[in-house]
């Protein structure tokens, strides 16, 4: 890449953020260049689900997807928690240490980012989970409203092909999804009849998998293996909606496997140029008139803090000292149990319905922060038997393989996503002492669960076992959660957006408040995490927000 290109808009990462900005600026004429540190995955043959080995390989990371960084020292694990314990049947607990431990942020880099594996879950943000410092003083509210966002929610939804049932009470909608609801499982009918014995609610879930042929692509054929990819191209990844569209428009190019190692601010708070290392190893720079960073809620800060010099001394858009704060994890509980019945829960959509009784900030007595309620089987990774035996059915030999027998099929799971509000000991930084092999600090993350998380995450536990129990399940054999490891897949917070450059990083559009071609498209900017909803959708529709707003202010 040339340091002087004919781009109006350079982009740092292609997932949910950078491949929704990319296409709403090429909607609107705007010439764009994406530079993506990921390789470019190919359904036809990057997945797996057609061979031998699919169970036994989740997400096929390739070369360039996995990305290093370091966790600093977490809490002591207390015995009065000990019933949030991660354990199965097979191995006992999971973390037997008295220690918090820390395992792993589930991302991917490559063209999609994480939208690649992830279960497709398609939702709108709870509008009282955007005031949550007005209404339960916790947070900080968000610079924009629920009725703001609303025509961009409906944007992305019809890009991707949302399926779902279009009446909502908590989230008023403009109009109907582009797609029906999916039909439930059998397992899921199963929880559904569990919910009616506990007087809740179990309604079909808006999912970014398609119930019908739309845009070309196929309807689901229910294989369960979402997590793995989708080599169908009927889940709403972005590198098959947002991506495809803006490539195709002849406005957009990408360099992908192309890492950018800093930012360089300069003179009259602009920043000046992005500096890389490509493919093959060679270093250069590429000139960015406006640049947009969407590279997620760890690697964002990161890279901001890395692009120190003398005219950003703090970091890049640090003048407040808000960068890498305010982080927020994702809070979450699973539990499996065995029911009499074979249920076959590793056929249909792995997520296809959901309870929203606990999806308001309000929802449990006495803690503030709420959560939803979904099936969780193929997240948790056990729709193939091998993994029954590793860790649902103990033993060898006859005996065993006569158990795998009389119990494969029969496991149901739920999960729990749940509110994380930001606590002063939950924040991303510099390692001081490691580095990539350019050169750069690794993020190092900071995480810290206080009483009111914990009081959350007992009641998510509490309930999925009540609602297990009134399917029919007779035994837990396994459940796991977010209090003795630390294991993410959704993470907010840490450049957050807001109205007042002391106290926040971007403004209400995603504009740094003092660089001036400076833009921030993840969920590094949201001030709040919701009450568990997918984060993905509304990240598209803050970016397509964003996209427009570049249009206004700065390509006019």
């Amino acid at each position: 890449m040339p340091d002087s290109t004919p781009y109006d808009v350079v982009i740092i990462g292609s997932g949910a953020g950078g491949g929704a900005c990319a296409w709403g600026l090429t909607q609107r004429g705007v010439k764009v260049l994406v530079i993506e540190a990921g390789p470019v995955y190919h359904p036809d043959k990057d997945y797996r689900l057609h061979t031998q080995q699919w169970e036994q390989s989740r997400f096929p990371d390739k070369a360039r997807s996995p990305y290093r960084y370091t966790f600093a020292p977490l809490q002591r694990l207390e015995p009065k928690w000990d019933t949030l314990r991660s354990w199965n049947r097979v191995n006992g607990q999971i973390n037997p240490s008295r220690q918090r431990r820390g395992w792993a942020y589930h991302h991917v880099r490559g063209v999609g980012g994480s939208t690649l594996h992830f279960t497709g879950e398609a939702h709108r943000f709870h509008p009282s989970a955007m005031r949550m410092a007005t209404l339960f003083g916790v947070a900080a509210d968000w610079p924009l409203d629920y009725a703001e966002l609303e025509p961009f929610y409906c944007e992305a939804e019809r890009v991707i092909g949302v399926a779902g049932a279009s009446v909502d009470p908590q989230r008023p909608r403009s109009e109907p999804y582009p797609l029906p609801p999916h039909a439930l499982s059998y397992a899921s009918s199963t929880i559904a009849a569990g919910c009616r014995r506990l007087g809740l609610s179990w309604v079909p879930n808006s999912v970014a998998a398609l119930s019908a042929p739309y845009d070309g692509r196929p309807g689901c054929n229910y294989c369960a293996g979402c997590n793995r990819g989708c080599p169908r191209r009927d889940k709403g990844s972005v590198d098959v909606t947002f991506m495809r569209k803006a490539l195709t428009s002849g406005l957009c190019s990408i360099q992908t496997e192309c890492v950018v190692t800093r930012i360089e601010p300069g003179p009259a708070d602009r920043v000046e140029r992005i500096h890389y290392v490509d493919r093959n190893g060679r270093a250069g720079t590429v000139a960015t008139p406006i640049v947009v960073v969407a590279c997620g809620a760890i690697e964002t800060p990161r890279l901001l803090l890395a692009s120190a010099n003398r005219h950003a001394p703090e970091g890049l858009g640090n003048e407040s000292g808000q960068v890498g704060g305010h982080f927020m994890e994702t809070l979450a509980w699973t539990s499996t149990g065995l029911h009499p019945e074979r249920l076959d829960g590793y056929r249909g959509l792995p997520a296809d319905s959901i309870c929203w009784d606990f999806c308001r900030p309000d929802a449990i007595e006495d803690v503030i922060g709420g959560f939803c309620i979904s099936p969780a089987l193929a997240e948790a990774d056990l729709i193939g038997p091998i993994n029954y035996a590793r860790r649902i059915v103990p033993g060898w030999g006859r005996n065993h393989k006569a158990e795998m027998r009389r119990v494969f099929g029969h496991a149901l799971s739920l999960k729990a996503m749940g509110e994380c509000l930001p606590h002063p000991d939950s924040f991303i930084d510099l390692d001081p002492t490691r580095r990539d092999q350019f050169g750069t600090p690794l993020a190092r993350i900071h995480s810290h669960l206080d009483e009111m998380a914990l009081n959350r995450l007992a009641f998510m536990a509490k309930t999925t076992r009540e609602i297990l129990s009134a399917a029919g399940v007779e035994a837990l054999v396994e459940e796991y959660g977010t209090y003795d490891v630390f294991s993410s897949t959704h993470v907010f917070g840490t450049c957050r957006m807001g109205n007042d450059p002391d106290t926040a990083v971007v403004d209400r559009d995603g504009r740094s408040h003092r660089w001036q071609n400076l833009w921030i498209t993840d969920a590094s900017v949201f001030p709040s995490s919701g009450e568990g909803e997918g984060p993905s959708l509304t990240i598209e529709a803050l970016a397509l927000r964003t996209a427009a707003a570049i249009c206004r202010r700065a390509c006019g």
